[in-house]
């Protein structure tokens, strides 16, 4: 911003914005506790200031020429951000209000996150938010989100990052599955286990093979992109799939598939743009969800 740029007086902005509410000097006058004269003087330098005339005089009325309806509503918002800085600076503007918006996987804007904004929304009902639920990263820098819960930590010098407790993720299966085609006791059992994949899943398959398992991809007859969609058919008995341990553990209609396989264990970021510093309202509710987190209890997952 060029402050030096701005040529006028913010107390002459005050007058002008005044008496184009009041319609009159004099009743302006009255409510800026000021004389008439006084304050005619400041209308005219704003005038004199800007180089445009703002008030046509039509007898005793004062009307706004063309310049002085194009400014009006601008001044006017000053107005308003200067009664903003007052109230705050006396501690009168205590509430907090306004769109947050955070984005996280599927998994959990859908277990991890309702409860931790309903707790949000009892404290500070004036703030509205917006949960983005994509296993794919939106970009904090271009505002597709205000904050992002992450399992990498961010590079870019332009974002914060506040590293949670890590997380785990573990292998199960239905009840009704595991009594029909378990157990699966040991790796070489699993040669005829059906696995629930993703649409892209040579990434999992490799990434369950280099952990000792021996699965080929006619094991995986069913992909989905969606987490939740392929947690849905977990539970209703297609095969084994993976899910957070914490949602896992707490579903009594799975149980761990593999006691034996060790749980897959990453690391947990939240992530703003640095100006969460300047707003209020993202400082908030990214502190809260600091707390919510680090208050979250510990699930050791299904490791035997």
């Amino acid at each position: 911003m060029d402050w030096r740029s701005m040529k006028f007086d913010w107390n002459h902005a005050r007058a002008f914005l005044i008496t184009a509410e009041e319609g009159s000097l004099s009743a302006a006058a009255r409510a800026l506790g000021m004389t008439q004269p006084t304050l005619g003087r400041q209308v005219s330098a704003l005038e004199e200031e800007l180089g445009v005339l703002l008030f046509d005089r039509v007898g005793r009325s004062l009307k706004l020429t063309a310049n002085g309806l194009e400014l009006v509503d601008h001044v006017r918002a000053m107005g308003d951000a200067a009664s903003h800085v007052s109230m705050t600076a006396s501690g009168q503007s205590t509430s907090v209000e306004g769109t947050v918006r955070i984005t996280a996987t599927e998994v959990a804007s859908a277990y991890v996150l309702p409860r931790m904004i309903a707790r949000l929304r009892q404290q500070h009902p004036g703030i509205e938010v917006e949960v983005v639920a994509t296993n794919h990263l939106r970009d904090l820098r271009r505002r597709e989100a205000d904050i992002a819960i992450r399992t990498v930590r961010p590079t870019d010098p332009q974002l914060i990052a506040r590293q949670l407790p890590s997380e785990t993720a573990d292998l199960y299966a239905s009840v009704s599955y595991l009594d029909q085609n378990g157990p699966f006791g040991r790796p070489e059992a699993l040669s005829t286990a059906t696995f629930l994949g993703f649409d892209e899943n040579n990434q999992f398959l490799e990434a369950l093979n280099a952990r000792g398992l021996r699965l080929f991809e006619h094991q995986f007859p069913v992909r989905t992109a969606s987490h939740l969609a392929q947690w849905e058919m977990v539970r209703q008995g297609l095969g084994i799939g993976v899910m957070l341990s914490r949602v896992g553990e707490a579903d009594p209609s799975v149980r761990c598939a593999l006691p034996w396989f060790d749980p897959f264990a990453f690391d947990v970021w939240l992530v703003a743009h640095r100006e969460v510093n300047s707003s209020r309202r993202v400082r908030l509710v990214f502190d809260w969800l600091v707390g919510e987190f680090n208050a979250l209890p510990d699930v050791p997952g299904c490791k035997e």
